[in-house]
């Protein structure tokens, strides 16, 4: 909690040096660049300070999470992996990050915002897919490691369905301008059904598998994970 009302408060910083940026005298797009330079700095610090146990444990996890199928899945691995799926818009975040700063020289203001987003649509699905790429990797892995397909390979599918609700999404936005009105775009209908798929599926393992809800095995507490 200390660690992350630090981190707040630098935000919060970096925040008001962008909102206060001409009155500062600062590149109004220097406060970002900074503020995920420090991030950056923190994580990778090679030295003993700063928390180094917990930054170092955190580099490994995440090496392994993105050598996935290959490494053996450990428990701190597919969790971390799970919340990784959670922060879908960081991970777009960071490529528009990279996109701008290496197109947009002026930092003082900003210029074709939109490029990053429109030139790049074949870029940006492979990015929201990653952290369902990592799970599905882990889940394959763990069934080669147990040969056990109920629940690698079933938990596995879950994440397989949730491409397909990327893919078709991308291919709609991609059609825009072909159909006159996004009823006509078949991919449209087809990203609808596919996250429906998705959605039911996932929750329907969360709350069967990962809550342990309406377990008729359950003894006294039915439908009640012990």
């Amino acid at each position: 909690m200390e660690l992350a009302a630090v981190f707040g408060v630098i935000w919060t910083l970096s925040v008001l040096a962008f909102l206060y940026s001409d009155d500062l005298g600062v590149p109004a797009y220097a406060h970002p660049m900074i503020l995920y330079s420090l991030m950056a700095l923190f994580l990778l610090n090679p030295t003993r300070t700063f928390r180094h146990e917990a930054r170092f444990w955190t580099i490994r996890v995440l090496g392994r999470i993105l050598l996935a199928p290959f490494p053996y899945v450990t428990f701190a691995d597919f969790w971390i992996a799970d919340q990784l799926t959670s922060i879908i818009p960081a991970f777009l975040d960071l490529q528009y990050f990279f996109c701008f700063y290496s197109r947009n020289t002026n930092w003082s203001k900003a210029t074709d915002v939109n490029s990053c987003v429109e030139e790049f649509y074949f870029i940006r699905p492979l990015v929201a897919m990653m952290p369902s790429w990592f799970r599905f990797a882990q889940c394959c892995r763990r069934y080669k490691t147990s040969r056990e397909a109920f629940p690698h390979l079933v938990n596995a599918s879950k994440y397989a369905a949730s491409f397909f609700v990327v893919i078709f999404s991308s291919l709609t936005f991609a059609t825009t301008n072909t159909y006159s009105d996004s009823t006509n775009n078949p991919w449209f209908y087809l990203w609808i059904v596919a996250s429906i798929i998705s959605s039911c599926y996932a929750y329907g393992w969360d709350i069967k598998m990962d809550w342990g809800l309406f377990d008729a095995k359950a003894g006294d507490n039915r439908f009640l994970r012990e």
